[in-house]
């Protein structure tokens, strides 16, 4: 449509603006103005917005030059962000503002055309406004627009609509709010009696045809496609060391080196990450490279006004990185952005894009992105993700299909509005296109669940209709309209859960919710320095326990890290089958040519990317794709199996797989086990009991029957709880506020459990009184939880697929039994995404994502665990200590047999031997063997020409056979000997090793032994019986488990005075300033500091150092804590010598001043404020030139600095006029003629501290100087303590709060710069510590278990 189509005042406007129209534009405007619905597929920076909106504001112009426009809103434009939809605003005003001067340039009358937004953030003097006097364009979101079309006073607002324009429609189409929107605009068009006009936006979609469908349901739609495809510049980077499983310190290091280069080399540079604490991290690690005032974060944990700080500092262009995660997808106006860096993968095309395209968002320009992946398997995604984009592919959108508690909820709020015939509210709502199919009987059920409600423990609740079932007429009941509005909604409420140690019931911390309902008894996660095994999860608690320094693994779940999609996950099998084609053609060096043919990849990356892929091709002989499967199992280090089930369906389809599979096993072996779903396998530890051949479990599950196993393996996961709770919070089931107050957490969960007694009382029930599987309700609450935990956090349809195709042999099965992980399967069994990003230990890690290998969860023998002295002590705990005959001849029946040598060692032995031989309880063969007469047929069968000395009768029946009497006669050895090798068990046989080799092997497959490299620094294989191996790792671990405890407040104490250097004392300036830097902030007497503080800290402490300082500018004096007054005349009654002073470094003086108290109202003598006033008008002052000005005498002089240096008022240029203002008279210097003075002073004199001035009046506080001296307080209270806590810092009296401290703390630790934990015993409450201070209090804890464990080795 040509611009003379549009009025001339608006075409001369977008004349002045912009060249011409953008190909989107052109081709939207003729069907928009034709008033078609229209939906509107182009890239990000093509115009969108403006074609959407520019043909409503000229209908807006036509309309109000021909009459006043009404006071009611023309256009509605609904935005997915509150900040999205607050942007919008800001960008009508110019073409608004434009549009109108044009106007009054041609002449022609003047036409406002109000704009206004409406969010939950918009305040209530507005929203009165809005009432009042309606915009003609309203911008808001879904929920907005909800409780606009729930109230009266909205209905009146929104009964003119004509058009509405719905923005980033792709972000709302693939979740509940998306049909929560489409019931609601439903709910429109029946307000306003007529069709409205709508307009869908979006960069990507996929099917278009569907979204067109989704945006009119149905009806006729016109589809604008200017396609997804843009010319855009596209890369992978890869460090110079190869990337592993985990990436190590230093390849972060590089990581970090080279996208502070990429953000030099840019103006402004986005940097996506995937969760919350690595976007903390790398802002951190961007921030020393790029200096703190050029970076910073953006994630959806962040308060409101540092986001949007954030947003505005980036458009402005006073940040040259920022750092976020999805919250900056979408399209805010965040200025000009050059260079888009992607950490990892995005695990879907369409977010790639999403976050490319906000690089050259202005029309005609070029985006740029990069994407780092973070390991090997995450490099072989990114390839396929470019591979992808390379051939125009997208993600398809996956529609949530019929929501029965958004649906309960719209029915609620439109009866609430107005009364409605039940069969007409029904057709009506399957308008929208969620609700198309929509069964009349589901729709019953729900408006019956509406009009009963439930009974409960606290009566009846959730009925919010009445139901005339003769006439078929559904009124509100009282408290629904209410009820609807401030309970309304689809955004669940993500609650924190309590973390408590039993047995205390001590509350340590908090994880987020959906950490704790995605865990499974058993698991062990890190807090802190801590690691914890969990226990139980209840709503709102997780029991753990400690897990005594056993190293971490994580819930069955993920967490926050996304899930991949499966068109990117078919861009991953398509890969590995390519390659896997390219190796056997040519091998390595032809499929990396191939590669390269095919993507733009730099060498380094095709090359890491080949060898990885062709050593796992090697190892497995095919590489799995979706058509083959490969099964792999292996024995870890103390010969328990793992099953690694190779398929890159995703996560979604995996976790399905595997929690199905999880149950199958349980039921077939009745072992609950361990298992682990990723995006490319499914990992599961298995036990002693599980032995099959390895083809089998590919049967295990029949796609007929499989959606019923999981829904049992479901419901009875705590992620069902949850998923109960926001179902039946949307269902209005469950109310947010009550009485105008949001309703606390606990509540909300009792009202659940409530709730679901009463409906599914199977799921609560204890497993012991239920006979077979939990039988489920057809209730349509428990329907949709069940429909969201299979279709949301899985793929259950995705599923039942690959079952099928394995059934009907599309799907390949093969299968892999190796001595070690292939490389495939190393990369499950350690990658941990999030990790290594600093240089802290593994064992101190919060694992939050990803489960490490299971052979680091299994009870193993591994040399780097198990300790000499630990060996030694079983050993001597295994043998026995015979202190007569009869014990000794249980001895021997323990042992099958002792040689003469080990005999010899003990004392007494030989002597009772020969008592057990002269009673023919035992006797020696050969001379070198002892034996006990039930053991002796098991030694004659193995040894048949050994001879008997005395010759004693055998008592008991023979053994079978040789080899089973040696297999007894080894077991005996085992229990009493501990870790030895073969060769040593068997040289006292005389045997041939085979034997020996044969004896052992069959213990080890009754799982009787353990095998492995036990004892330090042995090149040899041992044996172990495991009884006695779990003991050796009990007491190896011992003494890890005591270093990491929480130490005593004594050693607290001892840590504190060597991390304050009282125990190693410092000399010279520069170790006085590096106390004094310490020490920053706090006050003590002003006599303290060169009599008690200093001396103790510095070796030969001299005043000329402090002198010296404070001259060069670096340290100030000062007062912070406000002076105590007395009496009604509010004088100062303390004197200098105990006013408190506090010693800073003179560049952070400003920011401990704006943290002191307010100081009261203080009346001044009539000398100091002469003082004070000479001060201000002459600045800063010698003491002569004061005494000159104000003309007082120098003792007068001297008693007012005093007075002013008490309240707080001045400071000096050294500390030597203060060190004389505390001394006594007697030692200060006099001021009478030379002749007349007393022998030499012990002082300087006050004329000798240098200039005299008043303290700097601050300017007025606003937050963020607030924030910013919180910040530097926190971190110089953590460098004085070290560890700090609440009652760490009782006796800190320039302190902030500890409420404001922790959330700067807690950030820190979400940045990896201190640690958070429980590092002190007694004190409750969260601690935390700089890593160097932990490793200084472990090894203060540490020098004390050495010295217990000393004292407990002397000999009695």
């Amino acid at each position: 449509m040509p611009l003379t189509d549009f009025h001339s005042a608006v075409a001369a406007w977008f004349g002045r603006q912009f060249p011409v129209p953008t190909a989107a534009q052109a081709a939207a405007w003729p069907a928009i103005r034709a008033g078609q619905h229209t939906l509107l597929a182009a890239p990000t920076g093509s115009g969108k917005t403006l074609a959407a909106f520019l043909t409503a504001i000229d209908d807006l112009v036509k309309a109000g030059l021909g009459a006043p426009l009404p006071d009611a809103v023309q256009v509605l434009y609904v935005s997915p962000l509150k900040a999205l939809s607050a942007d919008i605003e800001r960008n009508l005003e110019a073409p608004l503002a434009g549009i109108r001067a044009e106007l009054v340039a041609s002449g022609l009358p003047d036409v406002p055309i109000r704009a206004a937004v409406r969010t939950g953030d918009t305040p209530q003097a507005e929203r009165e406004r809005q009432r009042r006097t309606p915009p003609h364009i309203l911008v808001t979101t879904p929920e907005s627009l909800y409780i606009l079309l729930t109230s009266k006073s909205g209905r009146a607002m929104l009964g003119d609509v004509r058009t509405v324009i719905v923005d980033e429609i792709h972000a709302l189409a693939g979740s509940k709010r998306g049909a929560h929107l489409m019931l609601s605009l439903e709910r429109l068009a029946a307000l306003t009696g007529r069709p409205v006009q709508r307009i869908g936006l979006s960069a990507t979609q996929k099917p278009i045809e569907r979204i067109a469908d989704y945006l009119t349901g149905g009806a006729p739609c016109a589809v604008i496609d200017t396609g997804h495809v843009r010319e855009r510049t596209l890369a992978i980077e890869v460090p110079s060391a190869p990337l592993a499983a985990v990436m190590a310190g230093e390849v972060w290091t590089e990581l970090y080196d080279r996208l502070a280069d990429l953000a030099r080399a840019h103006r402004t540079t986005l940097v996506f990450v995937n969760t919350r604490r690595m976007a903390e991290r790398v802002a951190r690690h961007l921030a020393e490279r790029l200096g703190e005032e050029h970076v910073t974060s953006h994630h959806g944990s962040l308060a409101r006004r540092h986001r949007l700080d954030a947003e505005q500092r980036l458009k402005a262009g006073q940040l040259t990185a920022l750092v976020c995660t999805a919250s900056l997808e979408l399209g805010i106006d965040i200025g000009d952005v050059d260079l888009v860096c992607q950490l990892g993968s995005p695990k879907a095309i369409a977010t790639f894009l999403q976050r490319v395209g906000r690089s050259g968002h202005a029309v005609g320009a070029v985006p740029h992105g990069r994407l780092f992946p973070l390991s090997r398997d995450d490099l072989v995604e990114c390839t396929a993700l470019l591979d992808a984009v390379r051939r125009d592919e997208l993600d398809a959108i996956v529609m949530p299909q019929a929501p029965l508690d958004v649906l309960a909820q719209q029915i609620v709020a439109e009866t609430a509005a107005r009364e409605w015939d039940e069969t007409a509210l029904y057709e009506h709502f399957r308008r929208a296109h969620p609700y198309r199919e929509l069964a009349r009987a589901d729709y019953d059920a729900v408006v019956r669940m509406l009009a009963e409600g439930y009974t409960t423990r606290r009566g009846r609740r959730g009925a919010w209709l009445h139901r005339d079932g003769v006439h078929g007429r559904l009124r509100a009941r009282r408290g629904a309209a209410l009820a609807a509005v401030t309970s309304g909604g689809v955004i669940p409420d993500q609650f924190d859960c309590d973390v408590l140690l039993t047995p205390e019931n001590l509350r340590i911390g908090s994880v987020n919710e959906d950490f704790a309902f995605e865990s499974l008894p058993g698991d062990i996660f890190q807090l802190g320095n801590t690691s914890y095994r969990i226990l139980k999860v209840e709503t709102g608690r997780m029991f753990v326990q400690d897990a005594h320094g056993q190293p971490p693994n994580i819930p069955f779940w993920f967490g926050e890290a996304p899930g991949r999609t499966a068109e990117l996950s078919v861009a991953v099998s398509r890969l590995r089958q390519d390659l896997a084609d390219w190796l056997s053609e040519g091998g390595a060096g032809h499929a990396r040519e191939r590669l390269l043919e095919r993507l733009p990849l730099p060498d380094a990356a095709a090359r890491q990317l080949i060898d990885y892929l062709a050593a796992a091709h090697a190892a497995l002989g095919a590489l799995p794709t979706q058509d083959a499967v490969i099964f792999e199992r292996f024995f870890d280090d103390t010969g328990d199996q793992h099953l690694v089930i190779h398929a890159p369906f995703g996560s979604r389809i995996n976790k399905a797989w595997g929690l199905a599979l999880r149950k199958r096993f349980c039921r077939r072996f009745n072992f609950e086990l361990q298992a682990a779903a990723l995006e490319d396998s499914i990992v599961i530890s298995l036990g002693s009991v599980h032995s099959f051949p390895l083809h089998e479990p590919a049967g295990y599950l029949k796609s007929a029957t499989a959606r019923e196993v999981l829904i049992q393996a479901v419901i009875m996961a705590p992620l069902f709880e949850a998923r109960w709770r926001w179902v039946a919070t949307s269902a209005l089931a469950i109310l947010r506020q009550r009485a105008g107050k949001r309703t606390p957490p606990q509540w909300q969960r009792n009202d659940a459990q409530d709730l679901i007694a009463a409906v599914f009382p199977d799921q609560i029930a204890c497993a012991e009184n239920l006979n077979g599987e939990r039988e489920v309700p057809d209730h349509p609450l428990v329907r949709q939880v069940i429909a969201d935990c299979l279709t949301e956090s899985m793929d259950v349809e995705g599923f039942l697929a690959v079952l099928r195709g394995i059934e009907s042999g599309a799907i390949e099965i093969l299968t892999r039994d190796l001595t070690a992980p292939s490389p495939l399967a190393e990369e499950i069994l350690n990658a941990r995404p999030y990790a290594f990003l600093d240089d802290v230990p593994a064992e101190e890690r919060r694992t939050l994502a990803v489960r490490p290998a299971p052979a680091d969860l299994s009870a193993s023998a591994s040399l780097g665990v198990l300790q000499q002295d630990a060996i030694d002590r079983v050993r001597g705990e295994a043998w026995p200590q015979a202190r007569d005959a009869d014990e000794l001849h249980d001895a021997l029946l323990l042992l099958g047999f002792v040689t003469v040598d080990e005999a010899a060692r003990e004392p007494r032995w030989p002597e009772l031997l020969q008592a057990l031989a002269g009673d023919r309880r035992a006797c020696c063969l050969d001379g070198r063997l002892w034996v006990a007469a039930e053991r002796l047929a098991e030694a004659q069968t193995v040894l048949p020409a050994a001879t008997a000395q005395p010759p004693i009768a055998a008592v008991g029946e023979p053994p079978d056979s040789a080899e089973a009497a040696l297999v007894e006669l080894l077991r005996g050895r085992l229990e009493g000997l501990g870790p030895i090798t073969a060769a040593r068990l068997g040289a006292p046989l005389g045997l041939k090793p085979t034997a020996i080799d044969a004896a052992l092997l069959a213990l080890e497959g009754e799982g009787f032994v353990l095998r492995g490299r036990y004892t330090p620094g042995t090149a040899h294989e041992e044996w172990c019986e495991r009884g006695l191996l779990a003991r050796i790792h009990r007491y190896s671990l011992d003494r890890r488990r005591r270093e990491i405890a929480p130490v005593s407040e004594a050693e607290f104490r001892r840590f504190q005075r060597a991390w304050q250097g009282l125990d190693d004392p410092g000399e010279g300036p520069e170790a006085l300033y590096a106390v004094i830097e310490q020490l920053a902030g706090l006050s003590q007497p002003a006599a303290a500091w060169e009599t008690e503080v200093l001396p103790q800290r510095l070796h030969g402490y001299q005043p000329f150092w402090l002198d010296q300082l404070c001259a060069e500018g670096r340290v100030a004096w000062l007062r912070l804590l406000p002076p105590r007054v007395s009496g009604e005349r509010r004088r100062v009654t303390t004197p200098v010598r105990s006013t408190p002073i506090a010693l800073v470094p003179r560049e952070h003086a400003a920011l401990w001043r704006r943290l002191a108290p307010a100081a009261p109202e203080l009346e001044l003598s009539s000398i100091a404020a002469r003082v004070r006033d000479a001060l201000a008008a002459q600045g800063a002052s010698f003491f002569a030139d004061l005494v000159a000005h104000t003309g007082l005498l120098r003792t007068q002089v001297e008693a007012a600095l005093a007075e002013l240096v008490a309240l707080g008022l001045v400071t000096s240029d050294s500390f030597s006029g203060l060190r004389t203002l505390i001394a006594p008279a007697s030692q200060r210097p006099s001021f009478a003629p030379r002749r007349h003075r007393s022998p030499r002073p012990r002082v300087s004199g006050v004329g000798a501290a240098g200039r005299w001035s008043l303290l700097p009046a601050l300017t007025p506080a606003d937050t963020a100087a607030r924030d910013a001296a919180v910040a530097h307080a926190a971190q110089a209270l953590l460098d004085r303590h070290g560890v700090v806590f609440r009652a760490a810092l009782d006796h800190e009296n320039c302190a902030p709060p500890w409420r404001e401290l922790l959330y700067v703390y807690r950030r820190l630790e979400a940045r990896g710069e201190l640690r958070g934990g429980r590092f002190v015993e007694r004190f409750a409450g969260e601690q935390f510590a700089l890593p160097d201070a932990v490793a200084l209090l472990r090894k203060g804890h540490a020098a004390v278990i050495g010295a217990d464990s000393a004292v407990a080795a002397l000999p009695a």
